[in-house]
């Protein structure tokens, strides 16, 4: 399994220095969206995708190493 933790975790770490914030949680998410009122709509669905991404890695992970 330590290939694959390691793998994961570069994944993981990858969206630490994009340059779109990747929100920490999905209410974070909700946050951004209401404060935005409709503007950046394209940051909005980028944020939303790179929170999909983490959010399936890490469970991933935790079934992995279940």
């Amino acid at each position: 399994m330590g290939k694959i933790d390691q793998i994961i975790n570069k994944e993981l770490t990858a969206f630490d220095r994009s340059i779109v914030a990747t929100p920490k949680d999905r209410a974070s998410l909700d946050a951004f969206a209401k404060a935005n009122q409709g503007s950046s709509d394209i940051i909005l669905t980028q944020m939303a995708v790179q929170l999909g991404y983490i959010t399936a890695v890490k469970y991933i992970k935790e079934q992995i190493n279940k």
